[in-house]
């Protein structure tokens, strides 16, 4: 069973910052990638950033320069440092992994950006 607990979520105004946390059970990013994702009201889940077990990262082009991922192997955590925030950013963020054929998800944390 592989478990991925989101945290770090809340409310923050436009140009702001969070730190969004995704405790997993045992050392899964060691041996799959990472993903986080997010998903708005009315749309479809989108692929924000990724990072492999050999520490490669991606973003997508709307938050490069801006997010930017990171794990801490002695926490078991992957981290999604999210600065100079914009309204469009708000949805629901989660962290995946894919392992066994299976992609897992975490319950999600809600950021808002709004004044």
């Amino acid at each position: 069973q592989v478990q991925l607990v989101e945290s770090g979520g809340g409310l923050v105004q436009p140009g702001g910052s969070l730190r969004l946390s995704c405790a997993t059970s045992g050392s899964i990013f060691t041996v799959t990638t990472m993903g986080w994702y997010r998903q708005a009201p009315e749309k479809q889940r989108e692929l924000v950033a990724t990072i492999t077990t050999g520490g490669s990262t991606t973003y997508a082009d709307s938050v490069k320069g801006r997010f930017t991922t990171s794990r801490d192997s002695a926490k078991n955590t992957v981290y999604l440092q999210m600065n100079g925030l914009k309204p469009e950013d708000t949805a629901v963020y989660y962290c995946n992994a894919y392992i066994g054929a299976i992609n897992w998800w975490g319950q999600g944390t809600q950021v808002t950006v709004s004044s």
